[in-house]
């Protein structure tokens, strides 16, 4: 496993259990942030959803790094990876993902994707099986099912792909940081008040660094475009297939108070792809692994130790001689 320099406090962001804070070289810096865990474990990539980054994941990564090794890469225009020119489409992003496995990491491994990122997981899992051992969705955007909408999120997403509105939702995102990141809580938490002070802070230090960069709403607007185009008519049927196609053993986790992405979606998935298993979490929102970290990481590693365990052993570096 090669990585970038060890680049810890650097940035503002923390402790080694937190994650330490590297970046790598994909057409472009990319920053990752290294959880750590045993150099001969399964190998975990941690990929954020929409508008999120890799801080998305240091509730629950202290959690799984006893038995896993575990990276989480801010994709192209988030976090603190600037776009420079790389699309942040779902598409582009997907390949970003594919180069930061292969280069970082040298082997298969499991990829673990909420919203978004469970959407780019998937399609990566069928684009390039060989590299994707096992996939842990966690809420992820799944093929739209009849369902009563969320009028907020109803609201939000028609206000983003309205030519003339878009500053109109804009505006929301240039809140100051600690209100941005509390209203992003608010939309998807049952609960916000379970997510942890130390971790809300990690989120408000990242708000704060892209504030200040340049583009950062052009490069929103382009992934929510392009994530309601992947789900949508006609593309949403293209992406129902190459769901199909995922041959490698799956965790779909789904809060049933998930107000973007509704449990009836995750439920109709696990129906039309039965190998999967599904676990359902009474009273969660959108972002398990920060509301419930604990419920989720027991869950990941007792689906190891269970119907996971072909993907934890092909996610294993080989053995040094």
């Amino acid at each position: 496993m090669t990585a970038g320099p060890d680049t810890q406090f650097a940035d503002g962001l923390g402790a080694p259990s937190a994650g330490v804070s590297r970046w790598t070289d994909l057409d472009g810096p990319v920053r990752y942030l290294d959880f750590g865990g045993p150099a001969d474990g399964p190998v975990i990539v941690c990929v954020h959803g929409l508008g999120g980054s890799a801080v998305n994941w240091t509730a629950i990564a202290p959690l799984l790094t006893g038995t896993c090794r575990v990276l989480a890469p801010d994709l192209a225009g988030h976090g603190l990876t600037r776009s420079l020119g790389r699309g942040t489409d779902v598409a582009s992003n997907r390949a970003l993902l594919h180069r930061f496995a292969r280069s970082v990491t040298g082997g298969p491994v499991i990829l673990m994707g909420n919203s978004m990122g469970g959407m780019i997981s998937l399609l990566e899992a069928s684009a390039a099986p060989a590299a994707v051992a096992g996939l842990v969705l966690l809420d992820p955007v799944l093929p739209i099912v009849a369902a009563r909408p969320d009028p907020v999120v109803t609201a939000m997403f028609a206000l983003y792909l309205t030519p003339g509105l878009r500053r109109v939702a804009q505006s929301w995102r240039r809140q100051a940081p600690a209100d941005l990141v509390t209203s992003t809580m608010r939309l998807c938490c049952a609960d916000p008040s379970r997510v942890a002070a130390d971790v809300i802070a990690r989120h408000v230090e990242v708000a704060v660094q892209r504030s200040g960069l340049p583009g950062i709403e052009r490069d929103f607007t382009a992934a929510v475009r392009s994530v309601v185009r992947t789900v949508g008519y006609p593309h949403g049927r293209a992406y129902r297939r190459r769901i199909g196609t995922v041959t490698c053993p799956v965790l779909l986790i789904h809060g049933t108070e998930d107000r973007l992405v509704p449990v009836a979606a995750a439920r109709a998935a696990a129906r039309a792809n039965p190998a999967w298993s599904l676990r359902e979490f009474p009273g969660v929102g959108h972002v398990p692994q920060l509301e419930v970290p604990r419920q989720t990481a027991d869950a990941v590693l007792d689906w190891l130790g269970s119907a996971g365990q072909r993907a934890g052993r092909a996610a294993q570096p080989p053995a040094r001689v």
